[in-house]
């Protein structure tokens, strides 16, 4: 349908204007216009006022005049508003151009252009959206997707991931491979703090290292036997466990956790004003930091959250309505998918104030949780919660993949993953965003699905009724690696209940630290047992440790002598190879045959 052209009307004044910017005529190529003289003029309407022109010329000469008439210049006004599409038209000398023949032709002309540049225009529009931050979106066939070459980041040797070598030369027993996550430094660290509190009320108390290692020791006997009711009925006569009642005294357990401190107090408020974390910063950093020496995972990495569930008076205590436990502190972890190994882990502690202003937090964690694995063509796997194009493009810029789900409120995603109505159930729709491939899957009718990828550059749709494309089915796969981690966790916890929440972190510590040691010693060919064997047997051994130290009373050996023997002929029945696994050293294997 043509354009509805506007007649717009001039004065006198307008009009001399606009012919005064006309350019001259050559009077040969003027025989067929209609100038007008010298003495004449045209109105521009009956209304307007008669303006006298006059022109310094000579009369000997032919009249060089610009001036046309009325219509005609409407004329070629409405020509150059109407010509919006292609150039627009160019004033010449000749005025046959604005004949009402040619008018019509040009008309027609300018017609034909804008009904191109709208089909154009559309097609365009078809093939390509804009999301509301400005975002580029092409929309891509299945078929033709695999034509699509985005930049895959380069893969290097990586295994299935495993210790470090680092950790192949300290781990040489269970023992060993305890104080590789937990060194003997933390345990100083508690030591000293710890003595700093109670000598605020009892001057001669003390401790030691190895009462220390008891200690824990405790805690992982109640964790392996999978108990769940209050810490003294571990002493029970009728329901106590045996390990427990022969390593330590439920009154000297008692005193250890009331003294029990991971830093001095006196320095805790010039502290806090820069860290949060303040109370256990210190050994939690440790942890974390052995952790990511000893360990080298593999291809896929996952990121997830974690909520350690207490109810204690912290200043950054979380409530998240999904979890099984409401109430707990939260934790970012990074995880390998095969071994469900503890990569990284950050605590949250509220609003950073070390975050860059416009930093989306979900980019400063994943940042900072995969900084140790960039650059090494790993895939990290994420929820809704993380994925972003922004936090893709930063990855792929470390030679580091993406795969995660999109929440569709982002102003990133284009319209059309939004639209649910007209979609058809199990169908598929790929959009890509430079290397970035999202793909929106209609699990449900009125449910879409969006991913964002950037580690596939071929998609495939399964041949059945659902018609999953292999990236929804990859991502199923790979997202499991913190859920699974915290599942085993929750199985065998050394939790029990405590007012203080530096002394939960301490028993989340204590369960990241046997699970990521259960698959250290497995990788190292040291056992083969699981967490919750691994649990009684490092008590067992921090036991003897504790046993063999100075600092054992006589007194407790004589009231307990019986369960200390019992304790003592685990580790002496069976092969004598195996019983030399159990301690770090032959000279303690020595001692311990004495006994």
């Amino acid at each position: 349908m043509a354009a509805r052209r506007t007649v717009k009307k001039l004065t006198a004044v307008e009009v001399l204007a606009l012919l005064q910017e006309l350019p001259d005529v050559d009077s040969g190529d003027s025989d067929e216009d209609s100038f007008v003289e010298e003495s004449e003029f045209v109105p521009s309407d009956s209304s307007d006022e008669d303006i006298p022109v006059s022109m310094d010329t000579q009369p000997e000469q032919p009249v060089q005049s610009s001036l046309r008439t009325r219509k005609q210049t409407k004329r070629l006004i409405i020509v150059e508003e109407e010509d919006k599409v292609g150039k627009p038209s160019s004033v010449q000398g000749n005025s046959s151009k604005f004949k009402k023949g040619n008018h019509n032709v040009q008309d027609k002309d300018c017609r034909k252009r804008r009904c191109a540049g709208e089909k154009s225009s559309s097609s365009q529009k078809q093939l390509c959206e804009t999301a509301k931050d400005g975002t580029v979106w092409v929309r891509r066939k299945i078929e033709d997707f695999n034509s699509l070459q985005p930049t895959q980041p380069t893969q290097t040797s990586l295994s299935k991931g495993g210790p470090t070598e680092i950790a192949r030369r300290k781990v040489t027993s269970r023992l060993q491979s305890f104080l590789c996550l937990f060194t003997i430094s933390m345990f100083m660290t508690i030591r000293d703090c710890t003595e700093h509190k109670a000598r605020k009320t009892n001057p001669d108390w003390s401790t030691s290292v190895y009462e220390l290692m008891a200690f824990v020791a405790v805690l992982l006997f109640r964790g392996a036997a999978g108990r769940t009711g209050a810490m003294r009925d571990s002493w029970s006569k009728y329901f106590g466990i045996p390990e427990i009642m022969s390593t330590m005294s439920r009154d000297r357990y008692k005193e250890l956790m009331r003294y029990l401190r991971f830093d001095i107090k006196d320095t805790r408020l010039e502290r806090l004003q820069a860290d949060k974390f303040a109370a256990i910063s210190d050994i939690w950093g440790c942890f974390v930091q052995n952790c990511v020496q000893s360990y080298d995972p593999g291809n896929h990495i996952t990121v997830d959250e974690q909520l350690f569930p207490t109810k204690v008076r912290c200043p950054f205590l979380q409530y998240i309505a999904s979890k099984p436990d409401k109430f707990g502190i939260k934790f970012w972890i990074a995880a390998d998918l095969n071994t469900k190994y503890m990569c990284n882990a950050i605590p949250y502690l509220g609003k950073d104030p070390n975050r860059d202003i416009g930093e989306r937090l979900a980019d400063n964690v994943v940042t900072r949780l995969m900084e140790p694995f960039l650059d090494r063509g790993r895939t990290v796997t994420m929820d809704n919660f993380f994925t972003s194009l922004s936090l893709a493009n930063r990855l792929l810029q470390h030679n580091t993949t993406l795969l995660g789900t999109v929440n569709k409120i982002r102003r990133e995603v284009p319209e059309q993953a939004k639209n649910t109505k007209e979609r058809e159930e199990f169908s598929t729709q790929l959009f890509t965003s430079g290397s970035a491939l999202l793909t929106i899957y209609a699990a449900k009718k009125k449910k879409n699905v969006c991913l964002l990828s950037t580690l596939h550059t071929k998609v495939e749709v399964e041949a059945d009724l659902r018609q999953k494309p292999n990236v929804v089915t990859d991502y199923n796969y790979l997202k499991c690696g913190v859920d699974v981690l915290d599942q085993k966790l929750r199985a065998y916890t050394v939790r029990t209940g405590t007012r203080r929440w530096p002394v939960a972190v301490f028993y989340n510590i204590l369960d990241i630290a046997a699970s990521n040691l259960a698959i250290d010693t497995e990788k190292c060919a040291i056992c083969h047992k699981g967490t919750n064997a691994f649990k009684h047997v490092m008590g067992q051994k921090c036991t003897v440790k504790w046993i063999l130290s100075d600092k054992f009373s006589k007194l407790y050996w004589y009231c307990h002598r019986s369960l200390v023997q019992m304790t003592v002929k685990t580790f002496l029945v069976g092969d004598s190879q195996k019983n030399k696994d159990i301690f770090s050293t032959e000279t303690e294997y020595k001692e311990m045959d004495l006994i």
